[in-house]
């Protein structure tokens, strides 16, 4: 199966059990999108810089993104979507393979072939990615609250 079609069933169920299982009125439902790889010109491995150029291209799959996004825009019950994935692109810097102690050095030198497989887009070392991220998910929270009877409150 391929991943596309894969990703749109599992997000069509997530979809069903979200609408037939919750309670807008008493619930507020989040969908986080995914931390982003890097690759070819933009890989990750020993960068000490964000992506600077505003017309930096994704590498996530636009139909991924338009699968989830059809799939909310669907939904009955009210979804707010915190993309977290493009203002996470920009910071390939903050990953952990260039922050390894002087021992690591030595294996790195000794496995040089194997480098790509030690960088790992999705851990984050430096303050301000993942920090972002809560701050999107705790404003996300507290904002657009409607009490709509006297009784929730």
């Amino acid at each position: 199966m391929k991943t596309v079609e894969a990703f749109k069933i599992a997000m069509k169920t997530w979809a069903q059990w979200i609408d037939h299982n919750m309670n807008p009125k008493r619930t507020k439902v989040l969908f986080r999108s995914i931390s982003p790889e890097h690759h070819g010109d933009h890989w990750c491995y020993n960068v000490t810089k964000p992506i600077q150029s505003e017309s930096y291209a994704s590498f996530y799959p636009h139909s991924l993104v338009d699968v989830v996004q059809d799939t909310i825009r669907k939904m009955r019950t009210p979804v707010k979507y915190l993309n977290i994935t493009k203002l996470s692109q920009y910071r390939r810097d903050a990953h952990p393979g260039l922050y390894r102690n002087s021992r690591w050095k030595v294996v790195m030198e000794r496995y040089k072939r194997h480098i790509p497989s030690f960088v790992d887009c999705s851990h984050w070392c430096l303050p301000g990615v993942p920090d972002t991220w809560n701050r999107m998910l705790y404003a996300s929270l507290f904002s657009d609250t409607v009490f709509e009877d006297s009784d929730q409150i």
